[in-house]
């Protein structure tokens, strides 16, 4: 748990990338000591062995700083791009005529055709479908399919650079999310023991369960997150929520497909759904995009991270902004301020009457909703769940507070991914070491010690009745910092949730 005061206490959390700007040790350090929670490797780029040491860095790096990050394997997923150009860039005019063949050699492309890494493009489109090349800057309507090629009429132009990618205005484009690149590289998360691994273009809950099932065959624990950046899997959301541990919002691809007009309104709603779903969200793409050659953000990237704060979500990703980028350590100090003035809006008073309506399934789910509202009724400083798996902290972090939540739990895994949860901060303790008279005394002696409490201050606690088992979460008790009644109080044991 990191040495802070609760007045700096940020409760959405950061993920940041890493890429050639963060293989110095010195800057990787001060990324995370300015507040990245989770490290995000993509599998896009760098060899095997590359990634492998950068793991390595990492851990030896939080460790001496005393840190607990999560780290996320993201997935390449399938190439749907453009290939080459034989002078490196070609200007497309609106109203030309241009092809996209899939037989065309790789380096061969010119201003009337290129070629496609993507062999069943010719399958999944028909004449008056329209494609999106580079992020929708240019604009091609399909005229027809002729054998291996894709005739187009350019509707928007510009300047087309290679291994560009393409998208299907409504989506449509029926690749799997899972190549055999992919399966290699869940492999090696497993390997490296990777607290998140990202599955890319996810289409439907099946994609999820093939790569859960992966991991778990290759020996891998890690949480299961869904790139929601196809219109598809818009139109799955609910199944591929409840199939996966994490949702991230991937604005780029996806506000291709189903309009930019739609996207703001869609990001909203997909963070409420996942919320309702116990699930954890991440906010994608361009979120300080201008900061990878700059070292503050514009006015509209400011407001962008502020609103998706308000939204609810978890947290927020930095992409080129860490992994090429000139600022990687300040973009997250950056991203850390945006984070914690937008906390302090309104929206974040604590709820009266949150989920007072319902019918819990769970006995931990039960304990921590009554926790989190007898925290927010009552002047309580802290909260500490006793956890094996971090789930009665998960439960609680649905809950809008501004009262943090430790996870205090014996396992580093547990701890890492913990990270990622709105509102939680992982710290280690031991409680099959602890003798059962001293259990709570020593927790709040843990959080004394980094001034998160003082003497007269008030901390909940959830627990369960048999140290070291999951999922048994069943007791709420609240104890005063400092009082004589405190260690006379002291009976339980460890929740198991």
């Amino acid at each position: 748990m990191a040495e802070e005061t609760l007045d700096s206490f940020r409760r959405t959390k950061i993920v940041a990338t890493l890429g050639p700007a963060t293989d110095n040790p010195k800057i990787l350090k001060d990324l995370i000591s300015a507040g990245a929670d989770v490290l995000r490797f993509n599998f896009s780029h760098g060899a095997a062995e590359k990634q492998r040491e950068r793991v390595k860095q990492v851990r030896e790096i939080a460790l001496k700083l005393g840190r607990y990050v999560g780290i996320m394997g993201d997935l390449q997923g399938p190439k749907i791009c453009i290939e080459s150009f034989k002078e490196g860039a070609v200007t497309l005019a609106v109203g030309q005529d241009f092809v996209l063949d899939t037989a065309l050699a790789s380096n061969d492309g010119d201003g009337a055709c290129v070629g496609v890494a993507y062999p069943n493009l010719i399958n999944d489109v028909r004449s008056g479908d329209v494609l999106l090349l580079d992020d929708g800057q240019i604009v091609l309507e399909v005229a027809m399919i002729s054998g291996s090629q894709v005739r187009c009429r350019v509707k928007e132009g510009g300047i087309l650079t290679d291994h560009k990618g393409l998208n299907k205005q409504g989506g449509g484009l029926s690749a799997p999310a899972l190549t055999d690149k992919d399966r290699i590289d869940i492999t090696a998360a497993a390997e490296l023991e990777m607290d998140f691994v990202s599955v890319s273009f996810a289409r439907n809950a099946d994609d999820i369960n093939e790569a859960r099932d992966l991991l778990h065959a290759a020996g891998g624990q890690g949480h299961i997150v869904a790139k929601i950046e196809r219109a598809e899997a818009v139109k799955n959301i609910s199944e591929i929520i409840e199939a996966s541990d994490v949702i991230m919002v991937a604005r780029g691809d996806l506000a291709v497909e189903i309009g930019y007009a739609a996207m703001t309104g869609l990001q909203k709603s997909l963070i409420k759904q996942t919320r309702a779903q116990n699930k954890i969200s991440i906010t994608a793409t361009q979120m300080l995009e201008s900061m990878i050659m700059h070292p503050s953000p514009t006015r509209a990237e400011v407001s962008d991270v502020a609103n998706a704060v308000m939204d609810g979500t978890d947290a927020v990703m930095l992409s080129a902004e860490t992994a090429v980028g000139k600022f990687p350590a300040q973009a997250v100090q950056t991203m850390s301020e945006l984070c914690i003035g937008a906390e302090k809006h309104e929206t974040f008073r604590r709820p009266r009457n949150y989920r007072i309506e319902d019918v819990f399934t769970y006995i931990d789910e039960a304990i921590a909703l009554a926790a989190m509202y007898t925290a927010n009724h009552l002047q309580v400083s802290a909260i500490i769940a006793f956890t094996e798996s971090g789930a009665t902290s998960l439960w609680m972090s649905r809950v809008r507070s501004d009262i943090p939540i430790y996870a205090f739990t014996r396992h580093e895994a547990t701890r890492r991914r913990v990270a990622l949860y709105r509102g939680v901060y992982p710290a280690s303790f031991d409680v099959v070491r602890i003798e059962s008279g001293r259990i709570y005394q020593s927790a709040i002696e843990v959080l004394e010690k980094v001034g998160a409490v003082r003497s007269g201050d008030l901390v909940l606690f959830t627990s369960g009745d048999m140290a070291g088992v999951a999922g048994r979460t069943n007791t709420l008790r609240i104890l005063e910092v400092g009082s004589e009644g405190r260690s006379n109080s002291n009976s339980g044991s460890e929740e198991r949730g």
